[in-house]
């Protein structure tokens, strides 16, 4: 990497300047080359990474919390990095930025609050960074049907937290698809893609509902279901007199009672169902194929 922060007074992205960067990105040499002159532990309680810079912010230190995984690590670096850049990203105290886990998880601001925009527009400079949306496109499109399986592996590949991921898989994935991450048995947050995949309708802090794959026995930890059929109104709202879209589920159990499952919505024709309301498994047939053959 070239890249310098004269280059982005230029150009005006990162991602502009360095079009190709290497993955899994490189994003503690990135922040030296941008004028981040260390990183350090950060000891301050309740907060995940802070900034540390001058008036006019001729050079940076960014402080991560020790103990973090490696992907949490680089997500923060990433996080910093965005406010450093971003100059109308303005700190609560003068020359440093505190930034909690709870900012770190922020996708949409209420509206009027200044400090959480910041924190969204750091998150979204993060993941732009880390997951670059033209290689990872490229990863997705080399397989056609969506899968756990497929979005652990770019986690891994691009050296990302699997929650980082699922959310920019849903993003861009072609297909239609969604994520639930559970803990102890209750749905503590959704991600999709929301001009496409249906509002859902599963209430934060209540129990996974009933009837998802989720509860049957025998997942192993680590290891994705098969995808599986489920009804829809498990998980949407089915309008009434008209047939019922496909919804399919996979879950794979994580360590901590944690849990990922991936909802994968599939819009019908009304007109492929006979008159008892079914779909025939001849047009269920030509759908499937025709879609990844």
């Amino acid at each position: 990497m070239q890249i310098s922060r004269m280059d982005l007074a230029d150009k005006g992205s990162v991602l502009k300047v360095e079009p190709n960067l290497p993955i899994p990105v490189p994003i503690e040499e990135l922040c030296r080359r941008l004028d981040i002159v260390e990183i350090q532990a950060l000891t301050t309680e309740g907060f995940e990474g802070g900034l540390l810079t001058d008036r006019e912010r001729s050079r940076g230190i960014i402080l991560v919390k020790n103990g973090v995984s490696r992907q949490r690590r680089r997500f923060t670096l990433g996080h910093e990095l965005g406010h450093f850049l971003m100059p109308s990203h303005v700190p609560d105290n003068e020359g440093r930025f505190l930034c909690s886990q709870r900012d770190l998880l922020l996708l949409k601001p209420k509206e009027g609050d200044r400090r959480a925009r910041m924190e969204v527009e750091a998150n979204r400079f993060s993941s732009l960074i880390l997951m670059p949306p033209q290689a990872l496109r490229t990863e997705i499109g080399k397989k056609s049907a969506p899968s756990l399986e497929h979005m652990l592996s770019l986690a891994k590949k691009f050296d990302v937290s699997k929650e980082a991921m699922a959310r920019a898989y849903a993003e861009y994935h072609l297909e239609t698809i969604a994520f639930v991450v559970v803990r102890e048995g209750k749905v503590l947050r959704t991600y999709s893609n929301k001009t496409r995949f249906p509002f859902i309708t599963a209430v934060r802090d209540r129990p996974v509902p009933q009837g998802s794959l989720f509860y049957r026995k025998g997942h192993q930890v680590g290891v994705p279901s098969d995808v599986d059929t489920r009804l829809a109104c498990l998980w949407i709202d089915v309008e009434r007199g008209h047939a019922a879209p496909r919804v399919s589920e996979q879950v794979c159990l994580q360590s901590n009672d944690f849990a990922l499952i991936m909802l994968w919505y599939e819009p019908v024709d009304d007109s492929e169902y006979d008159e008892d309301g079914e779909r025939t498994a001849k047009e269920r047939l030509r759908h499937r194929q025709s879609r990844f053959s």
